[in-house]
């Protein structure tokens, strides 16, 4: 049996959304024979949501973790390992780590989350995934590259150059309307992997949902002459959309001084997102009783053409919820117009959105099928073992 190590950030910031961000990689790998350990490495303190503070003590996370991997998997609530800020190692594998990193096929870094240590360097197939197109290109990695080449990066810790192959989910990246620099990597494009088995067709509620942070960059990047947001700067061109349609809207909110107010008065729900994602099961239920999605996405996706698609997006299709998300460039890419529908401006939301209430239980049944034809765990993730030589 080869033997996978995949990263992860769910102690770290145990929300639910959190945990199908990275169970996904770990379970859709399990399902195709793999012996999967989950590390935690982040290298950074934790959040926990009980005092909405982040701080040195990882105990909240390290139980939240320990009882969401027995409840998702027996055998990976078995198998994972978290080295808390202070060095320590916690879990189950902890004494035995650096052997099962060197005797591992893969090791599956999603969102670069992993510290890349010196012991991690002896698995053969060290690959990264980039899941924030943007925030990675113009400001992690250049900052990092910045960092090794002043002497200034902690001791015993790799370059993320180290890596022996580069997965994005900007799937436009290399296409001429892209803005986004390759940094001299060559970028292959992975689209978020879901669990069909894990994502029922409840009901349809009567609310369109999603789940988002109000600028959680703090402050724009600079690149280029270009300033880059995130979806605080698209909301406005679309928050008048519940006066203009018959449906209903749904804003599951957090991150920093969103203007709630304003929203409600343009007719938005509001909802905490924290509220609805204590845990994985009701960050599912959330989703799974939505009438859809409608989101917006980051302004650093959308300006960039990065080709992003959202991995919340990928379960709302799962579930045979119709989404209807702000074009990135994911137009280029995959099937749009039943069940996943783009848009570019207000006028197309609303077209997007009436089209889909005529005709919604055809939308239902083609949001599940993109799910199957375009992001099923097992198509994706072999695709991209294929590609490594596994």
């Amino acid at each position: 049996m080869m033997r996978a190590i995949v990263t992860g950030m769910i102690a770290t910031y145990p929300l639910g959304g959190v945990v199908w961000d990275y169970a996904q990689y770990a379970l859709g790998l399990e399902n195709l024979g793999f012996e999967v350990f989950y590390l935690e490495d982040t290298g950074t303190q934790t959040y926990n949501p009980s005092c909405q503070l982040y701080g040195d003590d990882p105990s909240y996370g390290l139980s939240f973790l320990e009882r969401t991997l027995k409840l998702l998997s027996p055998s990976l609530g078995q198998r994972w390992c978290v080295r808390s800020l202070d060095g320590q190692l916690h879990g189950p594998a902890a004494d035995r780590l650096e052997h099962l990193v060197a005797s591992a096929e893969l090791f599956l870094n999603v969102s670069g989350s992993a510290l890349l240590r010196e012991p991690y360097l002896a698995c053969p197939r060290k690959v990264l995934v980039d899941t924030d197109p943007g925030w990675n290109h113009f400001v992690n990695y250049p900052a990092a590259d910045a960092r090794f080449a002043a002497g200034e990066e902690q001791a015993g810790v790799s370059s993320w150059r180290q890596h022996d192959a580069f997965f994005t989910h900007a799937e436009n990246l290399g296409a001429p309307d892209c803005l986004l620099p390759s940094l001299d990597i060559a970028w292959e494009p992975l689209r978020p992997p879901v669990l069909l088995n894990c994502w029922s067709q409840e009901p349809p509620g009567d609310i369109w949902t999603t789940v988002l942070t109000w600028n959680n960059f703090g402050r724009p990047i600079e690149y280029n002459g270009r300033s880059y947001g995130t979806k605080e700067r698209e909301f406005r061109a679309i928050e008048s959309l519940p006066t203009l349609v018959k449906a209903a809207f749904e804003l599951a909110i957090g991150g920093s001084k969103p203007p709630l107010e304003q929203m409600q008065q343009k007719g938005w729900k509001i909802r905490s997102s924290e509220a609805i994602s204590v845990d994985y099961q009701s960050y599912r239920h959330y989703i799974q009783q939505s009438r859809g999605e409608f989101s917006v996405a980051k302004n650093v996706y959308v300006d960039t053409r990065s080709g992003w698609f959202s991995c919340r997006s990928v379960c709302y299709l799962a579930a045979g919820r119709p989404v209807v998300l702000q074009d990135t460039g994911f137009s280029n890419c995959l099937p749009v117009g039943m069940g996943l529908l783009p848009f570019s401006n207000l006028e197309g939301a609303c077209q997007a959105l009436e089209a889909v209430e005529a005709n919604y239980c055809e939308h239902q049944r083609a949001a599940r099928a993109v799910a199957e034809q375009c992001f099923e765990a097992g198509m994706v993730l072999s695709s991209m073992l294929s590609s490594v030589g596994l």
